[in-house]
């Protein structure tokens, strides 16, 4: 199964907005796994639309 990934600008602020509320969760709990999705796909879609200039 792959994971969801994140399609648009509102989906991004959405996915930021959640992973602020799970800054602080345990490694290895369901909030930390959690965390960790969200962090991947918050990654993957600042890579293609939110490049930097190098």
């Amino acid at each position: 199964m792959t994971e969801p990934s994140i399609k648009n600008e509102q989906e991004y602020v959405a996915a930021l907005d959640a992973i602020e509320q799970l800054l602080e969760a345990e490694p290895g709990t369901p909030e930390g796994d959690k965390f960790d999705t969200l962090a991947k796909m918050i990654e993957e879609y600042d890579d293609i639309h939110h490049k930097l200039n190098e």
